[in-house]
């Protein structure tokens, strides 16, 4: 009964994960009232399932893959929920929801696994997993682009306003004419927000369906690849930018370096999943 309760639990975090992107970078007051009663549903789910399991195993401490993985869900959740309780902030629900999901899925599918009804549903699977990566990884390098982009309209801007004061500019520091096609500065500002939630996006549906494909193979282990927590690591890093940039309004030089830098993570990351044991096996059994 308890994987009945943990599928609701996770269908819940998944809801709320969507409720919260809008709620915390939007800023949107709907999206506070909807997101944390979904999301306190999904912990009372949560709560009962992880009870329910740790009763039919018979004991108290959880030891297997499974129940570990899903106890620490319930552990994020319950601290997201208390820190907006205390502090009335629900920023912190765009890491701790989306993550909870993730961690939960694969346990609420169950010990028998879940199978594909056929070779086109799994390549269906695997095309998702990978367009939806592919995407996140061609946001993050237009958001960095679009903050350099800003840089060096900035620094137009700021030469364009000295000559205009009156004082000579250096000949290598004068407005170029072939800049004069970037768009302003908050135009510019506003797509490297808009790339990186549309990445941000991608990424969490990309890191799902690879969830679903590798649990079909590996199982529970699939979290204990070292490769797949790095992963799941790029994630949280690109939560971390958002976050950033929506709660200090960072732009400019600094948003420049942060994206490039997480940028170079995801592409070690990608390299490295390549050689991941998860993704051996998957070209073992065929999956790509």
């Amino acid at each position: 009964m308890f994987l009945l309760w943990l599928r609701i639990a996770a269908g819940l975090y998944g809801v709320a994960s969507l409720l919260a992107i809008p709620a915390v970078l939007g800023n949107r007051p709907k999206g506070h009232r909807f997101c944390l009663p979904v999301a306190l549903g999904g912990w009372f789910f949560h709560l009962v399932a992880t009870i329910e399991m740790l009763a039919a195993a018979h004991h108290l401490i959880p030891v297997m893959a499974d129940e570990i993985v899903s106890t620490l869900a319930l552990a994020i959740v319950a601290i997201f929920l208390l820190i907006f309780f205390v502090y009335r902030t629900i920023s912190f629900g765009l890491f701790a929801l989306p993550l909870a999901f993730l961690l939960t899925v694969v346990p609420a599918i169950g010990p028998e696994r879940y199978t594909f009804g056929s070779q086109v549903v799994r390549n269906g699977w695997i095309a998702f997993h990978v367009v939806m990566l592919l995407a996140a990884y061609a946001a993050l390098l237009f958001s960095m682009l679009a903050s350099f982009l800003y840089l060096i309209q900035e620094k137009r801007l700021k030469n364009k306003e000295w000559t205009k004061a009156g004082v000579t500019a250096r000949p290598k520091t004068r407005p170029r004419g072939f800049l004069t096609w970037l768009p302003p500065l908050a135009t510019m500002d506003q797509i490297a927000q808009s790339t990186l939630v549309l990445g941000f996006v991608c990424m969490t549906a990309g890191l799902f369906a690879g969830s679903v494909i590798a649990q079909e193979q590996v199982g529970i282990g699939y979290f204990a690849d070292p490769k797949v927590l790095l992963s799941f690591v790029m994630w949280g890093l690109y939560v971390g930018i958002l976050f950033i940039r929506r709660s200090s309004g960072l732009r400019g030089r600094r948003a420049a370096w942060l994206t490039s830098g997480v940028v170079v993570v995801v592409l070690a990351v990608w390299a490295a999943n390549l050689l991941g044991s998860v993704h051996s096996a998957s070209h073992r059994f065929g999956l790509k």
